[in-house]
């Protein structure tokens, strides 16, 4: 009987910053390569890797690190095509009107947005977007906007140093008060004390 290898592996995420991708897949995500034609490549990337990790050369954390990013974004791809999952943020990438209103609100963050004004860019009518988009994405348009400002914010506190007035003015709050108030919701704490927070457990972590 040929023998049966199983590659293990991790990769890390702060779950806070990630959910909106995470709170639409299932514990465990299955995919088949059979007919798929990443199949070869990743089969390769994941041999490769396999050799780096075993016989490691200036550069292999970097080069281990990013090429996992690359397989997890295609294994969500495989998910995504295979799945035939109807919910979820993956799905509303996918769909024809919530696809195009998560990119608006993707590229233009900052802009003071209007149901009106994103179901005119999403080419839809207000009800159908609010429609979908609840259906798909679990809440409404301006809360999505909400969320996503804040994983910005997060971002920008825990990557940089970054006044927070200016941070407040990067995800679209014209005032720290209006900006300190949303991420609090969010996140339970300020975000002067959140970053604090976040740069102590890093300097203790081994």
């Amino acid at each position: 009987m040929a023998p049966t290898r199983i590659v293990c592996g991790y990769l890390a995420c702060d779950t806070r910053l990630a959910r909106l991708l995470l709170n639409g897949l299932p514990p465990l995500v299955r995919v088949s390569l059979r007919d798929s034609g990443a199949g070869p490549w990743l089969e390769s990337s994941v041999g490769y890797a396999l050799a780096e990790a075993k016989s490691p050369r200036p550069g292999s954390a970097g080069l281990l690190a990013k090429l996992a990013e690359l397989l997890f974004i295609e294994v969500l791809r495989q998910y995504a095509h295979q799945s035939g999952n109807h919910t979820g943020w993956l799905a509303a990438l996918g769909d024809r009107v919530v696809g195009r209103a998560l990119d608006a609100l993707h590229r233009r963050p900052c802009h003071e947005w209007t149901l009106a004004e994103l179901a005119r860019a999403a080419g839809a009518s207000r009800s159908v977007l609010a429609e979908r988009f609840a259906q798909l994405v679990g809440t409404s348009p301006m809360q999505y906007l909400t969320q996503w400002r804040m994983v910005m914010a997060a971002n920008l506190l825990r990557c940089s140093s970054t006044p927070l007035a200016r941070v407040a003015e990067e995800v679209g709050y014209q005032n720290d008060t209006s900006f300190s108030r949303a991420f609090r919701r969010e996140y339970g704490l300020p975000p002067a004390a959140w970053r604090r927070n976040v740069l102590a457990h890093a300097a203790i972590a081994p």
